[in-house]
Parts: structure tokens; C-alpha cells; sequence
């Protein structure tokens, strides 16, 4: 069974036209203009690295998408790895993207004509005072075959308009998924390197415990000698109740830090977690960094920000758009019958073709107002844009600064530390002679402690802030191939 639709020539080509040169209102997309110094200081350079760090900075140099793996550390990367494959956040942001690009699908409809099939059989009586012509009886089939095509030309490009505010939200999806990624592996390997500092600590201080307690056992026999009195034996015992004292905190930050890992490896806390030691890490020599107006395409947040600026562009056209008239073109092309027999004898279709302009007049300046709204929208996007590249370049300029000073502070705590150390095998020494109290040992073992624990977080810090610079730069994710899971 086919049915046919005669449309006039003139009416199918002023519809033709119609779609095709229609204008669309609202304002083109552009960039917003950028008032940002393409440097991080004033005078154009960057602080370097001391030379003790092995460290230098390589403007205009290209991150890995893989930039953990700089760090050399097999079980970091295999922990990656797990995390990426098994993270729900990762997981959730995918699927996100997989609904705005449906949602784009979906808008571009718009743009063909609807068409909708009806088949409606009816039992038919009427009165026994009104005949009907070609029936011997006052009961009758109706059998209603029919089409419904409806057509709504983008004149004013309306559809197009909230067409392009989708595609930018998918774009917006796209970078949210890049900024979870970025999000998700910074965070891990930041969470290793914290739970290796949390390990060296515990170290240091179980290594303090076992020194206390080996100059205790030392004291208590010449108190049983009575080389010692007990007075001179008690602050020994002070200090290892102090150093043991220490141990449960440090304890407690490991296992938090152990939970945190496996939580953003998409595990369970009852899960095994590398035992990371700070010897594991290898400090990357060659950091690369982009200037300020390379950020502005590497930070998938600022991406993120201007998709949003592109969308209340775009959906200033839909607000104008609604004010104008609008054309709506419609055909009913169908088939009435009696008996099914019918279906197939030519006089018994229909057929309607209507075409309606609506203008709306007065609706309380609603969409007055709408129109207003979407323009107020799209100056706060703008802003909240520019707040996004400034904060960006504030957090490089941050990490530049950490890194220099992490440095210098490395390399002024390894001295502090060789010093520390001397000074208590000195005095340690001079007590067995005879030569040094028990006082100045105590202060010597805690000095020493002390320079440990510094250059343990010295250590960790100069490879945190490293981390730091790697996200702040946007972490190569345009290099992954695919971009996006």
C-alpha cells in the first residue's frame, strides 16, 4: 500500500528556501578577549631550581600523557593503571559524555520533519432520520489510514542555535571527563608519595625509639652499678615515652593514607596498597612548563569553563529566536474506507496541507525577560572564565615557586641532617668516655630526629609540588590516544 502526497511546486520550493536561507539571530561565538601576561613574573623569567635539586625547568616542553611514569616507580605505574581501569568516578564522568553526545543527536532532530502513522478502525450507527449516500443500512464501518507531517523551518536558526549549546555541552562533558582523569591521577600519585613520606617518618622515629631504648639499658646498668643515679637515668626515660608516643599518630595517618589509595584505585580498604618507600620515587630532572596563554588549551578546566561561555552564547539566539514568528508547514495525506477491500481502489484518499505563523503579542514580557537572563548568563560565564585562567596561572606559578624553594630547602636540610648526625655520634661517644652528660646526648638524639623528619619532608615535598606542576599544566591529556576513555 503506498500513499501519495501532491505538494504544489511553489509551496515545496518556498519551503526549500525558507530553511536554507534563513538567518541566524544571536550573537557568533568568540573567544572572550583575555587580558593575561603570557609570563610568571614580572621581569619575564623563572626561579631555577638550585643545582642540588637536579632540577631545571623547559619552557615550551610537551608532557607526557603517561607523566607518572617520569617518576620511574613500577608499582606507582601499575597502580595507575588499576585505578583508570576500575575508578567509578572515571566511569561516571564517561557516561556523561555519552549523554551529551546523545543529547546533540537528539537537538538535530528538530531539523526533519516529524511524521507520525495512525490506523483507526471504527463501528459507526446514526440516527434512522439522516441517511447515508451509497449505504443500505444505518450501521457502517470507517476504516482512517493516515500520515501526520509536520514541518517547523529554522528561519531564525533557533534550533541551530540550542543545536550549538548542546555540542557545547557535550564539549563541556568531554573536559569534565579529562579534568576527573587529571583529578583522579594527580591525586593518586600524590597519595603515594605522601603515604612513602608518612613510611619514612615511622622510620625515623622507630629508628629513634631503638636508640633511646638501646642508651636506656645502657644507663640502667651503670645505675645498677652505680655509676648512674636514677636522676640521671630519668629523662632517658622521657625521651623514648616521647619518641614512643609519636609512633601511634604516624600509624593511624598510614592507614588513612592506605584507605585513601585503595579508595581512589576503586577498591576496598581491605586491599593490599605497594608499600611505597621514598627510594622508589625517581625526581624527573627536565620539568617542563607552558606559558600562560598555552594553558588556556592544556587546562581541561579552562576548556571546561569556556564550553560554558559557548553555551550561553548560544543560548542567547534560542531566547531572540522565541520572540520571532514562527512558520509551521503540515500535511495529512490518508486513506478512508469502509471495507478493507477499499484500501486498494483509487477515490478514497485525503489529503490536507496547511501552513500556520504564529508571532507571539503579549505574554507578560516573559520572554522579554528570558532574552535578558540569557545575556546576564553569558556576561557571568565570561567572567567565571577569565576567573578560571587566573587561578590557573596563579596555581604554575605557585608550583615554579615550590619547586625552587623545595630545593633550596632539600639541600639545606641533607646538611642539617649530616650535621645532626655528628653531633650525637660526638656526644654519644663522649658519654661512654665519660666526657658528655645525659642531657646534652638527649638534645643531640632529638636534634638528630628532628633533622630526620626534616629531610623526610623535604623529600616528599619537592616530589609533591612536582606533581603539582604536572597538574597545574593540564597533565598531557592530549596526547592519550584515545583522548577520552
Amino acid at each position: 500500500m503506498r500513499l501519495f502526497l501532491s505538494i504544489p511546486r511553489r509551496t515545496a520550493t518556498a519551503v526549500v528556501l525558507a530553511a536554507l536561507t534563513g538567518c541566524t539571530v544571536g550573537p557568533d561565538y568568540h573567544r572572550p578577549a583575555l587580558s593575561v601576561d603570557n609570563a610568571y613574573t614580572p621581569d619575564g623569567t623563572m626561579p631555577a631550581p638550585t643545582a642540588g635539586a637536579m632540577q631545571s625547568f623547559r619552557p615550551g616542553q610537551d608532557i607526557p600523557a603517561q607523566w607518572w611514569e617520569l617518576f620511574h616507580c613500577p608499582a606507582l605505574n601499575g597502580l595507575v593503571t588499576h585505578a583508570i581501569a576500575h575508578s567509578p568516578n572515571l566511569a561516571s564522568a564517561h557516561q556523561a559524555l555519552l549523554a551529551a553526545q546523545e543529547g546533540v543527536a537528539a537537538q538535530k532532530g528538530a531539523l526533519w520533519p516529524n511524521i507520525s502513522g495512525f490506523f483507526n478502525p471504527t463501528r459507526n450507527k446514526i440516527s434512522q432520520g439522516m441517511g447515508v449516500q451509497g449505504f443500505n443500512s444505518y450501521l457502517y464501518n470507517l476504516h482512517t489510514l493516515q500520515l501526520n507531517i509536520s514541518y517547523m523551518p529554522d528561519v531564525w536558526g533557533g534550533i541551530r542555535r540550542q543545536i550549538e549549546a548542546s555540542d557545547a555541552q557535550r564539549a563541556l562533558a568531554r573536559f569534565q571527563l579529562e579534568a576527573a582523569y587529571l583529578s583522579l591521577t594527580s591525586n593518586l600519585v600524590a597519595a603515594a608519595i605522601q603515604y612513602a613520606a608518612i613510611r619514612g617518618q615511622i622510620e625515623a622515629t622507630e629508628g629513634t625509639i631503638a636508640s633511646a631504648r638501646a642508651i636506656l639499658a645502657i644507663n640502667e646498668q651503670q645505675a645498677r652499678f652505680g655509676d648512674m643515679g636514677e636522676r640521671d637515668v630519668a629523662p632517658q626515660r622521657l625521651l623514648l615515652a616521647q619518641a614512643e608516643q609519636a609512633l601511634p599518630p604516624l600509624r593511624q595517618q598510614l592507614a588513612v593514607q592506605h584507605d585513601l589509595i585503595a579508595a581512589l584505585a576503586g577498591d576496598g580498604p581491605d586491599v593490599s596498597v605497594p608499600d611505597f618507600r621514598l627510594a622508589d620515587f625517581h625526581l624527573p630532572t627536565d620539568l617542563p612548563v607552558s606559558l600562560p596563554l598555552q594553558l588556556i588549551d592544556q587546562r581541561p578546566d579552562i576548556r571546561a569553563a569556556e564550553e560554558t561561555v559557548h553555551a550561553a552564547s548560544a543560548q542567547i539566539g534560542v531566547a531572540v529566536a522565541a520572540r520571532l514568528p514562527d512558520l509551521n508547514l503540515v500535511a495529512t495525506p490518508g486513506l478512508a474506507v469502509n471495507r478493507f477491500s477499499q484500501f486498494a481502489t483509487p477515490g478514497y484518499g485525503t489529503w490536507t496541507l496547511a501552513a500556520m505563523i504564529t508571532q507571539p503579542l503579549f505574554d507578560g514580557f516573559t520572554l522579554l525577560h528570558q532574552e535578558r537572563g540569557a545575556r546576564a548568563t553569558y556576561q557571568k560565564a565570561a567572567e567565571d572564565y577569565r576567573s578560571t585562567i587566573v587561578l590557573a596561572v596563579q596555581n604554575v606559578s605557585d608550583a615554579l615557586h615550590a619547586i625552587h624553594n623545595d630545593a633550596d630547602t632539600l639541600v639545606a636540610s641533607v646538611k642539617a641532617e649530616d650535621q645532626a648526625r655528628q653531633a650525637l655520634n660526638f656526644a654519644r661517644t663522649g658519654q661512654r668516655y665519660g666526657d658528655e652528660s645525659t642531657l646534652l646526648v638527649l638534645m643531640a638524639e632529638q636534634g638528630e630526629t628532628q633533622a630526620r623528619m626534616t629531610m623526610v619532608q623535604a623529600q616528599s615535598a619537592q616530589l609533591s609540588d612536582t606533581v603539582g606542576l604536572f597538574q597545574a599544566l593540564g597533565g598531557g591529556w592530549w596526547n592519550r590516544k584515545p583522548a577520552t576513555p
